[in-house]
């Protein structure tokens, strides 16, 4: 059975490229070029990956990623955009992205970016260490199947990426761990765009953990972080 892609794009031009070599490397893809047409399209053709241009017409890619999130928790979601500053990675993130293609891209880039994608979200990551039901870390507790982080009364839901980054810290708390390890792991390489869009995940994660003040990601200059729970 073949992959089923939603995408969204409202440049012609690039549309037919990428929907032609997908088509070409045996995915299927439903192509929108109007962002108050996606929701229903998605309901309808239930897709396996969404690649959700940013800037569109009557309804942006942030908001529509958001809603789709919504609906679907686990299916994975690539923005395209040329925005590249750290604050439009965090909104992109933030709004359920799990990957974020700067424009303008390879196809080779984006295909790689597809099936790694597809790959992490299949359930192969069931195989990563600290991946239990629940995970005590500090005064938190970590449920990745559920992609939730508990602190007292408070709940906050993960993305897919929040969680496979902080099941590899879980696992791995207090000892070090290099850089170049987790974007392998994560990304499948460790380029210098993965490696900034690391750079965005640590950030929130610290944000996140910050209520406990004895759990700490602590960067290692030139090795990578040690994840200290004391």
């Amino acid at each position: 059975m073949k992959t089923k892609v939603l995408y969204v794009e409202d440049e012609p031009f690039l549309a037919k490229i990428v929907k032609e070599s997908l088509e070409s490397r045996s995915y299927e893809v439903n192509m929108i070029d109007d962002g108050l047409m996606v929701l229903p399209a998605f309901e309808q053709y239930r897709p396996d990956i969404c690649i959700l241009d940013v800037m569109l017409p009557n309804k942006d890619g942030f908001s529509l990623g958001k809603e789709i999130r919504k609906k679907a928790p686990h299916i994975p979601i690539i923005y395209l955009t040329a925005k590249t500053q750290t604050k439009d990675l965090l909104n992109g993130f933030q709004s359920g992205g799990n990957d974020y293609v700067k424009k303008p891209f390879s196809m080779e880039e984006l295909i790689v970016r597809i099936e790694n994608l597809l790959k992490l979200t299949s359930g192969e990551q069931s195989n990563t260490p600290g991946s239990s039901d629940e995970v005590v870390i500090g005064k938190f507790t970590f449920y990745p199947k559920k992609y939730e982080l508990h602190f007292e009364e408070n709940i906050r839901k993960l993305s897919h990426r929040d969680s496979q980054l902080l099941q590899i810290f879980a696992s791995r708390r207090n000892t070090a761990i290099a850089r170049k390890d987790i974007l392998k792991q994560v990304w499948g390489d460790d380029s210098f765009f993965n490696s900034r869009n690391l750079d965005v995940y640590i950030a929130k994660l610290r944000d996140y953990l910050k209520a406990d003040p004895k759990v700490r990601i602590i960067t290692l200059k030139g090795v990578g972080y040690h994840f200290s729970v004391e």
